[in-house]
C-alpha cells in the first residue's frame, strides 16, 4: 500500500499535496501547473531492483544530478497505514497505529522518509540555487518503491515532483519521474532547464551513466 505522512511541522508552496500520485494528472492537472511523466528502464533481475532502490532512498537521483543534499531533518518519519475496514466495508472502530520503520543505505544514510525536509543545493555558472523541499508522501511495496517531495519556500518553482522505481511483471526494473510545476512565471528557457533536468535525474541511477 502507499503510506502517507498524516502531520508535518511545515508547509509546502502548492494546494495539489499528492497529486503526483493521481493517475489523471497528465490529462488534468491542478490550474496553472505543467504536468510532466517520464520513464526508463535501467536492467532487470531482483539485484538491480534492490541496488536502485537502496539508491533512490538515500537522494542518489540528487546527488546523481548534480544536487548538494543539505540540512537534512529526519521529520516525524511517521507512515500513516491506511483505514481498514470489516468484511460488510465499515471502518473499523480501532484502527491500527502510525508506523514508523528506520531503514539505512549500506553506508548508513538514513533511508527517506515522510515528513523529511532537506534543501537541494545546485551550483549554477554565476548563482547557486537552493531549493527547500518536503516529503510529502513514500511509497513502500515489495515491488514498488519511490517518494515525492513539495517545494517549501518560494522561487522560481513551486510544485511536486516523484520518483517510483518498480520491478515489474516482465522482471523490468523502471524508473518513472512525474512533476506538476507553476511554470506561469518562467520563460522558455527556464522551461527547457527543467527538461533538461529530468533527464539527467532520469540517467542518475542507470547503469550506463552511474
Amino acid at each position: 500500500m502507499t503510506r502517507r505522512s498524516t502531520f508535518t511541522d511545515q508547509s509546502v508552496t502548492y494546494g495539489a499535496i499528492g497529486a503526483t500520485l493521481d493517475p489523471d494528472l497528465l490529462r488534468y492537472p491542478p490550474a496553472g501547473f505543467r504536468p510532466a511523466e517520464d520513464s526508463v528502464r535501467l536492467g532487470s533481475g531482483d539485484e538491480r531492483f534492490a541496488r536502485s532502490t537502496e539508491a533512490l532512498m538515500t537522494w542518489g537521483i540528487q546527488r546523481g544530478s548534480g544536487f548538494q543534499v543539505a540540512d537534512v531533518s529526519p521529520g516525524t518519519g511517521a507512515q500513516y497505514p491506511g483505514i481498514v475496514y470489516d468484511a460488510d466495508g465499515t471502518p473499523l472502530a480501532e484502527q491500527p497505529a502510525l508506523r514508523r520503520e528506520d531503514r539505512f543505505g549500506p553506508d548508513g544514510t538514513p533511508y527517506i522518509a515522510a515528513g523529511v525536509t532537506a534543501t537541494l543545493v545546485r551550483k549554477g555558472r554565476i548563482l547557486t540555487h537552493r531549493t527547500p523541499v518536503l516529503v510529502v508522501y513514500v511509497i513502500d511495496e515489495p515491488k514498488r518503491v519511490g517518494f515525492a517531495y513539495g517545494t517549501t519556500a518560494a522561487g522560481p518553482e513551486s510544485g511536486e515532483e516523484s520518483f517510483i522505481l518498480e520491478h515489474r511483471d516482465d522482471d523490468g526494473v523502471w524508473l518513472t519521474i512525474r512533476s506538476m510545476f507553476d511554470t506561469r512565471g518562467l520563460g522558455g528557457a527556464q522551461r527547457r532547464k527543467r527538461r533538461e533536468l529530468t533527464r539527467t535525474e532520469l540517467r542518475a541511477l542507470h547503469p550506463a551513466y552511474a
